[in-house]
């Protein structure tokens, strides 16, 4: 007869405690600089990266807080080693040691090549890219068979701003530029020159971001829910319509004072 009387004390406990762990703070790192995936407006990382992770882990029951590092290869490390619990990346077997990714995708996203008008860029198969210079952030990762002909090939030249970068592609230091198309045209909409930056229709690679936990965070034991609380993100229009908030948001930003921060 005592023990519905034990269990009724021992249960909120139990409940309490696990409201407890999962109300901890987790430490989601972003380089805010690939809008309107991420971006910054000088006072807060916006875009729909941050959207859809506050909002996953908020249904959790976590609350999120954002780090900005100085370079996107320091986020990726960071998470690895269990400095930071997520981020939002590709996927790839390098990153697999680390990190553990979403089964359902955030977004789907298409690489392109940017180049200058005034320099074309021949662009059928891979190899065609060896004659020419590239330039992309560090850190970045278009799949593994990209990333063994950069290595191969060392015709690429790392930064760690792609303002800086799509500079040097607007001055012709640098022949091309591997982006996320939608990223890349938005960026060089507001760059002095960048009338004369286009991208090449035929995709360098298509990739899908993801969010990915880090093995050492508390968030790997609870992958199957947050692809569940994503799956509903995606499916009641949630995601879509972050994108579209976020890419209003930039560009009314830029129209303000024409400087993205």
């Amino acid at each position: 007869m005592r023990w519905p009387a034990l269990l009724c004390l021992v249960l909120p406990l139990l409940a309490a405690g696990t409201t407890a762990s999962a109300a901890q703070p987790i430490r989601y790192c972003d380089y805010p600089v690939y809008p309107p995936i991420s971006w910054s407006d000088g006072h807060e990382v916006r875009g729909l990266a941050p959207q859809a992770v506050r909002s996953v882990l908020g249904e959790l029951g976590y609350e999120v807080t954002t780090v900005v590092l100085g370079n996107w290869k320091r986020c990726l490390l960071d998470a690895a080693e269990g400095r930071v619990d997520v981020v939002l990346a590709y996927r790839t077997p390098q990153r697999d040691d680390g990190l553990l990714f979403s089964r359902v995708p955030v977004l789907r996203e298409e690489v392109a090549i940017f180049y200058n008008r005034r320099k074309p860029v021949r662009f059928d198969r891979l190899d065609d890219l060896a004659s020419y210079r590239g330039g992309l952030l560090f850190g970045e990762s278009y799949g593994a068979q990209f990333d063994r002909f950069v290595a191969e090939h060392g015709n690429v030249e790392w930064v760690s701003d792609s303002r800086q970068n799509f500079g040097k592609l607007i001055r012709q230091r640098i022949d091309f530029i591997a982006h996320e198309r939608r990223t890349g045209g938005l960026f060089v909409e507001q760059l002095a020159g960048g009338e004369n930056i286009a991208a090449l229709p035929r995709p360098l690679t298509v990739d899908y971001l993801r969010i990915a936990v880090s093995r050492r965070s508390p968030l790997a034991a609870r992958m199957d829910e947050i692809d569940a609380a994503l799956q509903r993100r995606v499916e009641d229009g949630s995601v879509a319509r972050w994108l579209d908030d976020s890419e209003r948001g930039y560009r009314a930003m830029l129209a303000g004072d024409g400087v993205p921060r």
